[in-house]
């Protein structure tokens, strides 16, 4: 089955304008003019995050969407993927959250416009717990891009979440995946775009 629709979710902090959401887009523009693409900015909020993917996708296909997510935008896809049982590009997922982002409550700096601010809420943390998704209900529908170099997240922690997924986990590398490029192939090819 081809992908005609794809969603892209960025990272904390981070904004349609990162390096990898927007080669995707040109990339998606270029090669596959009619594939319908959504990269929003998502709100600090995430039950306001997840509101919006819910009623954006609320008219997509459900067995040709497919949702690509970096860090916290990977755990957003995979929420969004378990509720609409599609398929799912995960680009070094945050696993647990609630966790990790409870030493960013307060006021933060947009990563691509640091004069940008927004306020990470104490309440935030509990939206997180409430999106957790569970286990996996089909691992065949994701692809897992993992760097044992990841500087924020443990790799081991994201290829146990993902187990039984198919998973690329690279020597070396880093968070944001600066070679981002070398993974383009095995992306489009998961994805299959109409």
């Amino acid at each position: 089955m081809t992908t005609t629709h794809l969603l892209y979710l960025h990272g904390f902090r981070s904004s349609p304008d990162s390096a990898k959401a927007k080669k995707m887009a040109a990339l998606v523009a270029r090669r596959h003019p009619g594939v319908t693409w959504w990269c929003p900015q998502l709100p600090p909020s995430p039950a306001e995050a997840m509101a919006l993917l819910t009623q954006g996708v609320a008219g997509w296909p459900r067995e040709t969407m497919a949702v690509v997510g970096s860090s916290l935008g990977g755990f957003y896809a995979t929420a969004v993927a378990e509720r609409c049982g599609c398929k799912a590009v995960l680009l070094n997922p945050a696993v647990d959250p609630a966790r990790d982002l409870q030493k960013y409550i307060g006021e933060q700096a947009a990563w691509h416009n640091p004069e940008e601010r927004f306020f990470f809420e104490a309440r935030f943390v509990d939206e997180l717990r409430a999106l957790h998704a569970g286990p996996l209900k089909n691992p065949a529908n994701y692809l897992a891009v993992i760097a044992k170099g990841d500087e924020v997240l443990d790799w081991r922690e994201m290829a146990a979440r993902y187990a039984g997924a198919r998973q690329c986990v690279l020597e070396g590398g880093d968070h944001a995946l600066s070679d981002f490029d070398a993974h383009l192939p095995l992306i489009l090819d998961f994805l299959r775009l109409a």
